[in-house]
């Protein structure tokens, strides 16, 4: 059976050496987080996830989930007494308004948790991972008295939340969608429609759950400006709080998927379902992108925990397994052969690894702190600063560490040889799990075009001019020290050709979309590749500071800093092919007729 060991003291390094988590204690809920309570909050986290998680985590995929005659679906055994206690831990109510029944912490202490949980058990998470979603969209949108009604229940994970976008016949084209909504004369309306693909849809944690729902009204706009979002509760809820009658909606049926199979991904049918408007009508994808940015940022992480499982298991399998011999010469002289962590293979596979991990763990922690400071700060100028940086980085952050995290699950899979193909060594289904990350939320091509459709030109292009900034100024800063210089110079490098394709897709992509269009994924790889960069900057100028001051971390910080140079001599190099690819233009992959493919 595979294990997991959450990376807590990693998390910390980043959160209170490089991210410096302490300098936001004017934001409210930070004052109340000191580095101890911090430690002891991950801990926990890293705790439930290794005892109680984990340990489902096969079984949940062997047994997966099973519908009822009545519509009804059962877990996979476990998640239930599981889900209770992650809900009693406070984890769902972490960063939920204390005045709704929440602790008022910060967000970003929610991101750590969603790395750990779903690396230990990634279809348990995405249970209280959705309600999260669900409630950060009421609470932005909702009315005073919808707040009132389901978010305490939901903090408290008496209740879950999904969201419902998807109909058979749209993807991402939401304003293909047809499921209407007519109004009852109450208030309320009467919702009917199909969707599909809904994760978390139907279970038995909760007594209730809470749903999300695009519709179209009737009478209003065609395509997206008309569409609304309502609240759809499987059970009726009235207005002090209690459960009434069934409403109108059910499960149809459980997706037979490729992976997170402890996870009821559903067809859910609405025939006539009560449903309560949130937000404004026709202005639904508003209030529902709060959920999908959040939920996008959501399964970047899941990339990141995927890869962080493999490579735990990968690491430990390569220390253990003996075949061959090193190329140097022999390391385990007294036994018939080496470990296969001598092999320079094997070193390339999990280096890759270890260093995406952990600068894609300070890209998302980074992330959160920006969602933080965007909800929380009183100083408009910073709450700007970090909405664009949120803006631009959340279609890179879910498509870059899906992709890359995906592909590390591969690898990882690769170090056990035969062994990883077989299913009792888990490798087989952190793969799996891993590869829905790269579809759902928007597909990573979506992302791509989101990037440099939308996000690079917002704002006469601020996000990205205020990156490039960024991080000329944070190279200067560390240019007139010569331990610095391995970090400073590749990425300086690497920064001015991300400088290069940003100009060419300006000069070229306007007049002729379709440049910007065979652009875009190359461009997001690129940018997510200088964005790993910079971080390792922060992390290697820390890691020497810290190894100067404090004899006892010198190993510890050492490795960093190898790990840093292995980025930036090994993988950095990439962003010279991505521009090469992009300066390529649309024409050749555009000329061929469709029926000749």
């Amino acid at each position: 059976m595979p294990s997991y060991r959450a990376p807590v003291d990693d998390t910390l390094f980043l959160l209170n050496d490089v991210l410096q988590f302490q300098r936001f204690g004017n934001l409210k809920g930070f004052a109340d987080v000191s580095p101890d309570v911090l430690a002891q909050i991950l801990g926990e986290a890293g705790k439930i996830c290794e005892e109680i998680l984990a340990p489902l985590n096969q079984s949940g995929d062997a047994n997966g989930c099973r519908r009822d005659a009545d519509g009804g679906v059962t877990t996979p055994a476990g998640f239930k007494s599981a889900f209770q206690a992650y809900a009693e831990g406070g984890w769902i109510s972490l960063p939920v308004p204390e005045e709704y029944g929440g602790q008022g912490l910060p967000f970003t202490l929610s991101t750590p948790m969603s790395e750990y949980a779903s690396a230990a058990n990634m279809a348990f998470a995405m249970y209280p991972g959705l309600t999260q979603g669900a409630l950060a969209a009421l609470l932005t949108h909702g009315s005073e008295e919808q707040k009132r009604l389901y978010v305490p229940k939901m903090a408290e994970g008496r209740w879950t939340g999904t969201m419902n976008l998807t109909e058979p016949q749209c993807g991402t084209d939401l304003g293909l969608l047809t499921t209407k909504a007519v109004p009852r004369g109450d208030g309320s309306y009467l919702i009917t429609g199909q969707k599909i693909f809904i994760s978390a849809g139907e279970h038995d944690l909760a007594e209730n759950i809470i749903h999300l729902v695009l519709a179209r009204i009737e009478g209003a706009p065609a395509g997206v400006k008309g569409i609304s979002l309502f609240i759809v509760p499987k059970i009726s809820v009235n207005a002090d709080g209690s459960l009434g009658a069934r409403n109108g909606v059910s499960c149809g049926s459980i997706e037979e998927k490729m992976g997170i199979h402890g996870n009821s991904t559903c067809v859910m049918n609405y025939d006539g379902a009560q449903g309560f408007l949130v937000g404004e009508a026709n202005r639904g994808l508003n209030a529902m992108f709060v959920m999908m940015n959040e939920a996008r940022l959501g399964v970047a992480i899941q990339g990141l925990a995927q890869s962080e499982v493999a490579y735990q298991n990968a690491v430990a399998y390569a220390k253990e397994r003996l075949q061959g011999r090193a190329l140097s010469g022999p390391k385990n002289p007294d036994k018939k052969a080496d470990p296969i962590i001598v092999h320079p293979d094997i070193r390339r596979m999990l280096m890759e690894i270890k260093a995406f991990n952990e600068a894609a763990r300070g890209l998302t922690l980074a992330a959160a702190l920006d969602s933080d400071v965007a909800h929380r700060s009183e100083d408009a100028a910073a709450r700007q600063a970090a909405e664009d940086r949120l803006s631009l980085m959340t279609p890179v952050l879910k498509g870059v560490l899906t992709d890359i995290g995906f592909d590390n699950a591969v690898k990882a899979q690769q170090v056990f040889g035969g062994h990883g193909y077989i299913r009792e060594w888990g490798m087989e289904q952190f793969v799996r799990d891993a590869r829905i990350a790269m579809i759902y939320e928007g597909a990573n091509g979506i992302q791509a075009l989101d990037l440099v459709g939308r996000k690079l030109p917002r704002e006469g292009g601020r996000a990205i001019m205020a990156f490039f900034r960024d991080g000329a100024e944070l190279l200067q800063s560390h240019g007139d020290k010569e331990a610095m210089r391995p970090f400073v110079a590749p990425t300086q490098a690497a920064l001015n050709d991300l400088q290069k394709a940003s100009m060419w897709l300006m000069q070229n992509g306007l007049a002729k979309p379709d440049n910007a269009g065979a652009a875009s994924y190359d461009y997001m790889h690129l940018l997510g590749r200088v964005a790993m960069a910079l971080m390792w900057v922060k992390i290697a100028a820390v890691a020497l500071d810290k190894k100067a001051r404090e004899p006892d971390q010198a190993a510890r910080m050492d490795a960093k800093l190898v790990t840093a140079r292995f980025y930036m001599e090994r993988m950095l190099p990439e962003t010279s092919l991505r521009l090469a690819r992009i300066g390529a233009g649309a024409d050749t992959m555009m000329s061929l007729a469709p029926e000749m493919f």
